[in-house]
């Protein structure tokens, strides 16, 4: 048996391939096992070692080959593609590897456990495909802390946790991280090597001779012996600086001295301008040249509207095979869509069966609908940070309590002066008098007398006594507390003498005291009365009172009076009770409120009442969307209709093809929401609002395409009505599949969100515009059918018996109907729109609106303020406005420690307290040198810290918590009443820590020991059952927030400020690599999106634009350059109506988005269907093509479109929800009139300047016009 001795080998050299080892990523080349001496190493080999190890071995002698280095090489260097980033890092793997590879006393760190036979150029030999290495506790430790930061810029992950298999960077350790080196399954390793980490001395099991290797293992922050420079603050918390003060934030992006997105948008105006100026000389420079080039007349130089000719009639010749493909795709779908047409005609009853089948079975799903009413489910998705510190902080801590409150003022009443023996000269205002503090009273007692259906003790947040609580015993904070709710204290006054002057102190005093010292157990005055409140607890002054300034106290607008109760979960019995209490604390505070002999002016609000009060607007609003959906179906109905004659009004209208419409809508959307019932994904009110619309706004679009080109359509000699149906159907049909198409597809890819309401509207919208449009091109083709069936037999709408006479019939037969729109835009519009000088300005004027509008982009206001949420008139309207006008603070927000950090050891409470022999960059000392710059921080008050207060509840000089130093009670827990404290500063050990925290935790504060922690922190430290704290959170709180922008920042600051105390405590010994501080506000989960929405709407949205330009491109058969000006004039429509949003006040939040990836499908509609008619139009020029557009099909997208969506729209202005008034009315108003704007004023001006040609008249054109096989 081999031995383990300096200057012996244990394999050396290379056998062959491993034949325990499958496939690998490198080869699994193992050595032959050879127990001999260490080789000495001269020239290329020597050289070659000091290469690959060139800062572990120093020795001319190893027990590598040269082909054993090159093998080591080629796997160093995999490793080191992720580890370089740190050089030490890179330097301590390659240092291990080496030593067992090389080092010339191998056989001394590792043992052979496993030989086999291997076979290589015919030659047998027995190699090594298993050893153990011995590896000393220091250096593997060493080595491991120097990688395990070490990140992934691409991922953003850790490196370590690609090299630790199963356990991932977060339960990786130095043995978990070499066992996975050592395992040849992993692709890298060729044979299995079982790492032994020995602590140094421990030498039992060793074999004999065997040392563990000990080297050096270099530091992440130290550099390398080869000249690497120290790692990254990213890589290695070594390396970071210390807390740099808080930097400025950025100003206004500016360019040349001015703002620097008007300066874009001007410079951008003047390209385009300059662009199109261009375009338009060397235009007319080619036509002048070949106006003088022409010999003969092949078409005119001018048209009717004295617009010149741009494209003269093309030979076949001249046709490009991609104009080929054009035109074969256009026939192809045509042709499809006709005979599809003729078939769903042809048997009507039959698909309107099978059609309220497929309805009905998708529909079923709506039995087990959930409605999505929880604000944090629906705009805060599951996996977000917010969530997941708001599900940490709930189930270690209780959630945030219920809050009712008032806030109080006396506007109308004068203040004066008063001459207090203690504190001089005080100003108090008109509000702060005994006779309003004796009324506040007598409102608090008897809303906490209230005992009707719920009494408040059985729900109220009583953090002295949680188990039991008396009425007493409930937190209800508010200035009488400071006289524990005692009319008898309120009237308490004395004579006291100070400093030889004797005068009267009464309730002025003690309010002065209360308000600056609320932590009192008893005043400087003669009353000798407390401070606390009559629950045991202090009531701070920014609690109390509110609209001062600079602390002064005394002159205050507003009292403050807050009701808390505990937070049940919804199905906890207790939940319905609290509800109950609250429901009855509004009945009084609103008859108190119409007291006549009420002297307060004040607002108030349960934490029902957001709930409430937005069911109460959403049920008030029902039949405004009723009455909205209403007119669009009367005005459908109406304008389908044929009118030739009174006598045939009930004949030619089109009272039920509209319902059935209205219908096809409806079912679409019912089985959409039936769809993702089955499979569970929840509906919300946003989609029972927006979808509808959505849906109705593209199928009246086609429905009008539909019908009035049937309308305009004259039946061919011998044609069916059937036949004539489909021919129709395959007219329109594809330009109706190019827009649900488009939509369809852009609602999926909006699907993609992270916001659960958008991901959710766009599923469900995205499902709903495709079953609309599969129902139009079956249920309705069948309703049309019927219907003409009907009125060609000249019978009656809803009275079928009754028959008119059959002139109309004749007629019907031989001449198009045209209807009003259609000649009106045909005679007056576009001659008009397309005049030469019309079309210049247009351009000009659009091309001004666009570059304005990406200037006011830039300036949209980024958030959704809460009160927008209530209906106009809301009490909670009067409550925004008097919290942001009278408080002092705004929202507490906690800093919350996970697990992983060690509060037993010194450096643990240095590390976190802020008192004498703390951390100068503590936990508390960084939020207190936040709260030095509140403008910037956000930060208005610093975090209370039970750290300080145990440490100081366990100073002997506290007289809290002692011990017996001698007798027979010697290490037993000593009363405050007892005992001769001793002076001194107290860090605890271990031991006492942990045997003192409960102690600690449940003492309840009095005036012997007011540290205590109970009520304070009982709930703030969480253990497990060894006692470890997984778990601890400090309160601060932020100054007064007033608006999203506000409550954005805050959380952005706090998060920057958790992450750098995280990255300081987690430098402290003993504390895990995962240890984490994050701040924690109620707030959060709703203001968190703001972060990422303007990047997020940019994704979704750019999403949806994608398919409008693919979708286009491949339907007309690859024509790029319609598709490009379909989409161009799209994200035109999007921008500008952000710009106008800036405009009209309407911030940009998640439900703007979800009307932004409305605005891009119903832009569809606009845009789409006009690009399609212009391409597929047979005339001669530009202009004529686009006067031909603009009549036929501008006509159908006006009366479908914009007609259908703006009665609508213009009835949801009397809404009383402010969020319906502001999101659905206005934004859709100026999504509707921008997109009309845009697709018939601007889109034909722009196609008529550079649309596509592909489709002209030329000889081959008539095998666009044969799609059916219809004989005439």
């Amino acid at each position: 048996e081999a031995q383990h001795e300096p200057g012996y080998c244990a394999f050396y050299d290379e056998c062959g391939r491993n034949p325990s080892v499958g496939e690998s990523l490198l080869p699994p080349i193992v050595p032959c096992y050879n127990y001999s001496r260490a080789r000495a190493l001269t020239g290329e080999h020597y050289r070659k070692l000091k290469e690959v190890c060139r800062s572990c071995l120093v020795n001319t002698y190893a027990c590598c080959s040269i082909r054993q280095l090159l093998s080591l090489e080629m796997s160093l260097t995999l490793s080191k593609a992720v580890l370089i980033r740190c050089p030490s890092c890179a330097e301590n793997f390659a240092h291990l590897h080496c030593i067992n590879t090389c080092s010339p006393n191998q056989s001394q760190t590792v043992k052979v456990t496993k030989v086999m036979n291997v076979t290589s150029n015919n030659i047998t030999r027995e190699a090594v495909v298993s050893y153990q290495a011995f590896l000393s506790t220091t250096f593997a430790y060493g080595s491991f802390q120097s990688c395990k930061n070490v990140r992934i810029p691409a991922t953003g992950g850790f490196a370590i946790g690609t090299m630790c298999g199963r356990y991932g960077a977060k339960l990786c350790n130095p043995q978990h991280w070499y066992n996975f080196q050592g395992d040849s399954s992993n692709g890298l390793a060729p044979l299995d090597i079982d790492f032994q980490l020995i602590k140094e001395g421990d030498t039992e099991g060793l074999p004999n001779g065997v040392i563990p290797y000990n080297g050096r293992a270099l530091k992440c922050n130290e550099t390398t012996p080869s000249g690497g420079e120290v790692c990254s603050c990213q890589d290695c918390e070594e390396s970071c600086p210390r807390m740099p003060p808080l930097s400025l934030p950025p100003g206004p992006f500016r360019l040349l001295g001015a703002d620097g997105f008007l300066v874009i948008s001007i410079v951008l105006l003047c390209l385009l301008m300059f662009a199109f100026i261009f375009y338009l000389f060397v235009a007319y420079l080619v036509r002048s040249q070949k106006r003088k080039d022409e010999e003969k007349g092949k078409g005119k130089s001018k048209d009717q509207n004295s617009n010149d000719v741009t494209q003269q009639v093309i030979d076949p010749s001249e046709v490009t095979c991609a104009d080929k493909n054009s035109l074969a795709a256009q026939a192809f779908l045509s042709s499809e869509f006709c005979h599809w047409g003729t078939l769903m005609a042809t048997y009507p009853l039959t698909v309107l069966l099978l059609s309220a089948v497929v309805v009905a079975v998708f529909s079923a799903g709506l039995k087990s609908i959930e409605l999505t009413t929880d604000p944090v489910e629906l705009w805060s998705a599951p996996n977000s940070r917010a969530r997941q510190e708001k599900d940490f902080h709930d189930k270690h801590f209780d959630p945030f309590f219920r809050t009712n409150q008032l806030i109080l003022t006396a506007p109308d009443r004068e203040g004066h002066i008063y001459d207090s023996l203690l504190f001089g000269l005080q100003n108090f205002s008109g509000l702060v008098s005994k006779d309003l503090i004796i009324e506040l009273l007598q409102l608090q007692t008897q809303i906490q007398d209230l005992n009707r259906t719920a009494s408040l003790k059985d729900v109220c947040f009583a953090p002295l006594n949680p188990s039991n609580p008396n009425l007493t015993d409930c937190a209800v904070n508010s200035l009488p507390q400071y006289f524990q709710n005692s009319l008898e204290n309120i009237d308490a006054k004395v004579n006291m003498t100070e400093l030889g002057v004797t005068k009267e102190v009464d309730w002025r005093d003690h309010i002065i005291y209360c308000l600056n010292s609320p932590l009192s157990f008893q005043d400087i005055t003669d009353l000798r009365m407390s401070c606390m409140a009559d629950y045991g607890a202090p009531v701070f002054s920014f609690l109390a009172v509110g609209g001062y300034e600079d602390d002064d106290f005394t002159n205050a607008e507003a009292f403050i009076l807050t009701f808390s109760l505990n937070n049940y979960a919804r199905d906890n019995p207790k939940y319905k009770v609290a509800m109950q209490w609250e429901s009855e604390f509004l009945k009084i505070v609103q008859a108190y409120q119409k007291n006549p002999a009420a002297n307060f002016t004040f607002a108030y609000m349960a934490e029902r009442s957001l709930e409430d009060e937005i069911n109460r607007t959403t049920a008030e609003d029902i039949p405004i969307f009723m009455i909205s959906y209403a007119v669009i179906f009367v005005y459908i109905s109406v304008a389908l209709g044929e009118y030739s004659s009174w006598k045939r009004i009930l004949v030619d209208s089109k009272f039920l093809v509209g319902l059935g419409g209205i219908m096809v809508v409806g079912c679409s959307v019912l089985a959409s929401m039936g769809f993702y019932s089955w499979i569970g994904i929840p509906s919300s009110l946003v989609i029972l609002q927006v979808v509808p619309f959505l849906v109705l706004a593209v199928g009246a679009d086609n429905i009008f395409i539909f019908v009035l080109e049937y309308q305009r359509d004259v039946r061919k000699h011998g044609e069916k009505r059937e036949e004539q149906i489909g021919r129709v159907l395959g007219n329109v049909a594809p330009s109706m599949l190019l827009c649900s198409l488009s939509e369809s597809i852009c609602f999926f890819l909006g699907a993609l969100s992270t916001m659960p309401a958008v991901k959710t509207f766009a599923l469900y919208a995205a499902l709903a515009v495709l079953m609309d449009f599969l129902l139009q091109m079956t249920a309705f083709v069948a309703l049309l059918s019927l219907d003409t069936r009907r009125q060609d037999n000249n019978r009656c709408e809803l009275l079928c018996c009754v028959t008119v006479s059959t002139q109309r019939s004749t007629q019907r037969s031989n001449k198009p109907n045209e209807g009003f729109l259609l000649p009106l835009m045909r005679k007056y519009y576009a001659p008009v729109l397309l005049h030469r000088y019309t079309r210049f300005i247009v351009m000009v004027v659009f091309i001004f609106m666009f570059c304005g509008s990406l200037f006011l982009m830039f300036n949209v206001t980024v958030g959704l303020d809460q009160e927008l949420a209530m209906p106009q008139g809301s009490y909670m309207l009067d409550y925004f406005q008097y919290l942001y006008k009278y408080f002092e603070v705004g929202v507490p927000v906690y800093f919350v420690t996970k697990k992983g950090f060690n509060f037993t050891s010194v450096e643990g409470m240095n590390g976190v307290c802020s008192s004498v022999g703390c951390d100068q960059f503590s936990l508390t000392q960084k939020i207190q040198y936040a709260t030095n710059h509140p403008e910037l921080s956000y930060l208005a008050i610093p975090a209370n810290s039970w750290v300080d207060d145990f440490i100081d509840w366990l100073n002997p000089g506290s007289r809290c918590c002692r011990l017996y130093t001698f007798g027979e009670n010697a290490g037993k827990f000593c009363p405050a009443s007892e005992c001769t404290p001793a002076d001194g500063v107290l860090r605890p050990k271990v031991e006492q820590f942990n045997r003192f925290l409960p102690d600690f935790l449940g003492n309840r504060p009095d005036l012997k020991c007011p540290k205590g922690g109970l009520g304070a922190y009982d709930k703030a430290v969480v253990t497990d059952q060894s006692g470890e704290i997984i778990a601890t959170r400090f309160m601060a709180y932020h100054t007064p927030l007033s608006n999203s922008q506000e409550f954005t920042a805050a959380l952005l600051k706090a998060r920057e400020l958790a992450h750098n105390i995280t990255m300081g405590m987690r430098k402290i010994p003993g504390t895990s690599p995962d240890f984490e501080v994050f701040p924690y506000t109620v707030t959060n989960v709703f203001y968190e999106q703001y972060l990422t929405i303007v990047p997020e709407g940019l994704f979704n949205i750019s999403l949806c634009l994608m398919p409008t330009f693919i979708v286009c491109c491949l339907l007309l058969g690859l024509d790029l350059r319609s598709g490009l000006l379909n989409l161009f004039t799209i994200i035109m429509i999007t921008v500008d109506t952000v710009g106008v949003m800036t405009l009209w006040g309407i911030d940009y939040n998640a439900v703007a988005l979800i009307n932004l990836v409305t605005a891009v499908g119903i832009s569809v509609e606009f845009v789409s269907h006009m690009t399609r008619s212009f391409a597929l139009s047979t005339k001669n020029t530009h202009v004529e093509r686009a006067k031909e557009a603009t009549a036929n099909m501008g006509s159908a997208v006006f009366a479908g479109v914009a007609m259908t969506n703006l009665p609508g729209i213009l009835v949801l202005a009397f809404a009383k929800a402010q969020l319906i008034q502001i999101f659905f009315f206005r934004l859709n108003l100026v999504i509707t009139l921008l997109g009309m704007a845009h697709g018939l004023v601007f889109l034909p001006v722009l196609l008529s300047y550079f649309g596509m040609y592909f489709i002209a008249k030329w000889d081959g054109g008539t095998e666009n016009k044969q799609l059916c096989n219809i004989s005439d």
